[in-house]
């Protein structure tokens, strides 16, 4: 099946810009090809209808849930697809960081953050780690659970925030449920760190939890 050639993506590329391309067009070019009976535009097209076009749903999937939902196409295709999503994800959170900006908000360190921990189906435990002028120096894993907890050793937090000479940190995590309300666990976490982090004159300046495309922050809600 063939598509009209002042349809191909490449080409429209190449005279109007990559921006000119929709998201189906983009996804074209990466596949490359379609499946049999389907050319390359109609197969990214359905997929996306069935995302509702948003493509923040395809690129929360891992590669065995995308071929069971679109059959003829094979890990390889599927790698590609879901490692070009990934990437612009990190290339998004880098451009923020690469601002080198402060930190002036939770808006602005979840979407800093957000690469990390968005999509996982296991709970993640991250710092940031800032400077005085609450630039960002790092961010740290320090934790890795289950589908509902995560077990958090605080040393560890205040370890790799002395290392980096941090006089300020934020913690994140992940609820994998997309429910973002705090645990009684969560906050009974975060006031040990913040102890813990006050004996060394280390700031903590939010806990935010990440859900589907959003979060609660314990500072905005106006809880530590």
């Amino acid at each position: 099946m063939n598509i009209d050639s002042d349809k191909l993506p490449r080409e429209k590329a190449l005279a109007h810009g990559i921006k000119s391309l929709s998201d189906a067009e983009l996804m074209a070019i990466i596949f490359g090809t379609g499946i049999k009976g389907k050319n390359v535009l109609q197969m990214c097209d359905e997929i996306l209808l069935d995302n509702s076009y948003h493509i923040s749903k395809v690129a929360r999937m891992d590669v065995r849930e995308f071929m069971r939902r679109y059959k003829g196409i094979g890990p390889a295709k599927a790698l590609t697809m879901l490692a070009a999503l990934e990437l612009g994800t990190r290339s998004a959170a880098d451009s923020l960081k690469v601002s080198d900006e402060p930190i002036s908000s939770s808006a602005k360190a979840y979407e800093i953050m957000k690469s990390h921990l968005d999509g996982l189906q296991h709970e993640e435990f991250w710092i940031l780690l800032l400077k005085q002028n609450l630039k960002p120096i790092n961010q740290i894993r320090v934790a890795q659970g289950g589908l509902t907890a995560t077990i958090v050793d605080v040393k560890i937090i205040m370890k790799e925030a002395l290392l980096a000479s941090s006089p300020a940190i934020m913690l994140f995590h992940n609820h994998p449920s997309g429910q973002l309300k705090p645990s009684i666990q969560d906050r009974e976490l975060t006031t040990r760190i913040i102890n813990a982090a006050k004996t060394m004159d280390i700031r903590v300046l939010d806990h935010i939890i990440v859900g589907i495309d959003s979060y609660y922050s314990f500072h905005d809600e106006g809880i530590m």
